[in-house]
C-alpha cells in the first residue's frame, strides 16, 4: 500500500512480477508431473490441426492466390496498426482491366514483325562473323520470307519478268541464291510488256510501257548483300526511285479492276517499307532529326498502314533528341485502350512519368513519409509495364546479357523484351535514377496480380504458350526467360513446417516415451532455469528500485516474508 502510495507504476509492475513468478512456478511443476501419454497426444492433436491449416491454406493459394492467412492479416490487423487499405484502388484497377481485357482481340501468340529490325548484311551477317553464331533461327527467317512474299509480291507479277524473278527469289533458303536472282531481275530493265488499260466499258488500249527496276531487288540487295548500314542507305535510294514510279503508275491504275488494285496494294507496301527503312538508316547513321522527320511524312501520307508501326521508329528516335514533349504527344495518340499495345508503348510511358521524380527519388524517404502523387503515378506506370511484359526488367537492370533481337517478336514474350532492352537501354540510362527507381519497384507488381493468371490485372491474362514461341524465335545460346511463378507464401511453408515438426514429435514420442519424456523434463529445466525459479519479490523490488531511483522505503517483517 506504500508503494502503491508512492509510485502506482512500480506497485503496478511489481504486481504483474508476482503474478507471473506464480503461474511460471505453477507451470513448472505441471510439467514436471506429465506422462509421456501426455506428449503423444499433445504432438499428435499439434500435428493433426497444422495438417489441417495446411490443407486448407494450399487450396486456398491455389484457388486465389495468396494465403488466406495473410489476407486476413492485411485486411483486417493492417487498418487498426495504422496502414492504409487499398481495396478501393485495387477495385477500380479491376474494373478498368476487365474492361480493357474485354476490348482486347489480338491473338495470345501472334508473331509480329519487329519495327526495329536489324538489317541482315550490315548487322546480323556481321555479328556471324565476328562471333560464329548465327543470330537468326530457321522459324524466323522463314517467318520473314512468308512477310516477302506477302508484302513484295501479287498475282500480276508474272506479267513483268523481273517480279517473277522475285518471286522465285523471296521463296528461296539459300542467301547466295537470293542475291544473284537480285541481280539477275535487274538486269532486265529494258524488256516492254503489253498492259492492258480498259478506257471505256466497250474497249480497251494496248499501251506498250518501258518497265523499270526492280524495286523489291534492290531491296533484297540492301538487306542481305550490303555489308554496311552507308551501303545499303545507297541502294535504298535506288528502291525508292524504282518503287516510287510504280506506285505512281498503280496508283493511276487501281480502279480499273482487282488485278490492278492488288498491283497497287503491292507498290504501296513496297514504297512505305523502303522510305521506313531509310529512315532507319538515318537513325543508324546519326542523322536523328533526318530520320524523325521522314517518319512524320510517312505517317502522313500513309495514316492507315499500321501494321508497320512505325509509330515505334518515331518514339525511339525522338527519345535519342530528348524531345519529351513530342514523345508524350505520340503516346497520347497510341497509347489507347482500344489500340494493341507493346513494350515500347508501356514501358515509355512509365519512362516519361518516371523522369519527373526519379531524380530525387529515395526508397528510405519514401518508406518514412509515403509516396507522394506523381511518384505513385510513377510507380502505377510501371506496374503497368511489368505487368505487360516481366522480362524487360532483368534486361534494362542488366541481370541478364542482351542479344541481337530477331526479325519477329511475340508482345509480352522475351524476344520483345530484348527487341525493346536493345534499343531504349540507354534511354532509361539517360534520365537520372530512373534504372533506381525501376529496381526498387518493379517486383511489387507480382503482388498485385491475381491468381490463377486467367483472370490478368489490367490487360488480358498472360499467355501461356509464350515460352514455346519464345525458343523458336530466340537462337539456342540465349536462356530464354520465362513468367515469373508466384512464390509460395510464408504462412504455407510455416504450417508445412510446423506440421512437419510435430508429426515427427508424435512418433518419437510414441515410439520412445521415456527418452522423450527425459527430453522434454530437460528442455523444461532449461528454459525454467534454477536463476529464473528463484527470482523472489526482493530481488525484484531491488531491481525495480535501482532502474526508477527510488529512495528506500521502510519495509516492515510482514513485507518481506
Amino acid at each position: 500500500i506504500v508503494l502503491g502510495v508512492r509510485n502506482y507504476k512500480y506497485s503496478i509492475f511489481l504486481y504483474v512480477a508476482f503474478f507471473f513468478q506464480y503461474i511460471l512456478l505453477d507451470t513448472y511443476m505441471f510439467l514436471n508431473t506429465l506422462t509421456p501419454k501426455f506428449y503423444v497426444a499433445l504432438t499428435g492433436t499439434s500435428s493433426l490441426i497444422s495438417g489441417l491449416i495446411l490443407i486448407f491454406e494450399w487450396w486456398y493459394f491455389r484457388k486465389y492466390g495468396t494465403s488466406f492467412i495473410e489476407q486476413v492479416s492485411v485486411s483486417h490487423l493492417r487498418p487498426l496498426l495504422g496502414g492504409v487499405d487499398n481495396n478501393s484502388s485495387n477495385n477500380s484497377n479491376s474494373s478498368n482491366g476487365d474492361s480493357d481485357s474485354n476490348r482486347q482481340s489480338v491473338s495470345e501468340c501472334k508473331v509480329w514483325r519487329n519495327p526495329l529490325n536489324l538489317f541482315r548484311g550490315a548487322e546480323y551477317n556481321r555479328y556471324t562473323w565476328v562471333t560464329g553464331r548465327e543470330p537468326l533461327t530457321y522459324y524466323d527467317m522463314n517467318l520473314s520470307a512468308q512477310d516477302h512474299q506477302t508484302f513484295f509480291t501479287c498475282d500480276s507479277d508474272h506479267l513483268r519478268p523481273a517480279d517473277a524473278i522475285m518471286q522465285k527469289a523471296w521463296r528461296e533458303r539459300n542467301p547466295q541464291a537470293r542475291i544473284s536472282a537480285a541481280h539477275e531481275a535487274l538486269e532486265i530493265n529494258e524488256i516492254r510488256s503489253r498492259v492492258e488499260v480498259p478506257l471505256i466499258a466497250s474497249s480497251t488500249i494496248w499501251e506498250i510501257k518501258l518497265l523499270p527496276k526492280c524495286a523489291t531487288a534492290y531491296i533484297l540487295l540492301a538487306e542481305e548483300e550490303a555489308t554496311t548500314i552507308a551501303e545499303a542507305e545507297k541502294l535504298f535510294k535506288q528502291a525508292l526511285k524504282a518503287g516510287d514510279g510504280c506506285y505512281r503508275r498503280s496508283q493511276q491504275l487501281q480502279h480499273h479492276g482487282s488485278q490492278y488494285e492488288a498491283q497497287h496494294r503491292r507498290d504501296t507496301n513496297v514504297l512505305v517499307y523502303i522510305k521506313r527503312r531509310l529512315a532507319m538508316c538515318a537513325r543508324r547513321l546519326g542523322r536523328t532529326r533526318e530520320a524523325v522527320k521522314m517518319m512524320r511524312d510517312l505517317m502522313k501520307e500513309f495514316p492507315l498502314l499500321s501494321m508497320f508501326n512505325i509509330h515505334e521508329n518515331l518514339l525511339e528516335a525522338l527519345l535519342e533528341l530528348q524531345a519529351y514533349a513530342d514523345v508524350q504527344a505520340v503516346l497520347a495518340k497510341y497509347d489507347d485502350i482500344s489500340l494493341p499495345k507493346s513494350a515500347t508503348i508501356c514501358y515509355t510511358a512509365a519512362l516519361l512519368k518516371a523522369r519527373a521524380v526519379s531524380d530525387k527519388f529515395s526508397p528510405e524517404a519514401a518508406s518514412r513519409r509515403g509516396l507522394s502523387t506523381a511518384e505513385m503515378n510513377a510507380v502505377e506506370a510501371i506496374h503497368r509495364a511489368v505487368e505487360f511484359n516481366p522480362h524487360v526488367p532483368k534486361y534494362l537492370l542488366e541481370m541478364k546479357s542482351l542479344i541481337l533481337p530477331p526479325e519477329h517478336i511475340l508482345k509480352r514474350g522475351d524476344s520483345e523484351a530484348i527487341a525493346y532492352a536493345f534499343f531504349h537501354l540507354a534511354h532509361w540510362k539517360r534520365v537520372e535514377g530512373a534504372l533506381n527507381l525501376l529496381h526498387c519497384t518493379w517486383e511489387g507488381t507480382f503482388r498485385m496480380i491475381p491468381y490463377p493468371l486467367e483472370k490478368g490485372h489490367l490487360f488480358y491474362p498472360y499467355p501461356i504458350c509464350t515460352e514455346t514461341a519464345d525458343r523458336e524465335l530466340l537462337p539456342s545460346f540465349h536462356e530464354v526467360s520465362v513468367y515469373p511463378k508466384k512464390e509460395l507464401p510464408f504462412f504455407i511453408l510455416f504450417t508445412a513446417g510446423l506440421c512437419s515438426f510435430t508429426a515427427m514429435l508424435a512418433l518419437l514420442t510414441h515410439q520412445f516415451p521415456e527418452l522423450m519424456g527425459v527430453f522434454a523434463k530437460a528442455m523444461i529445466d532449461i528454459f525454467c532455469s534454477a536463476e529464473f525459479r528463484d527470482w523472489n519479490c526482493k530481488s525484484i523490488f531491488m531491481r525495480v528500485e535501482d532502474e526508477l531511483e527510488i529512495p528506500p522505503a521502510p519495509q516492515s517483517q510482514h513485507f518481506q516474508n
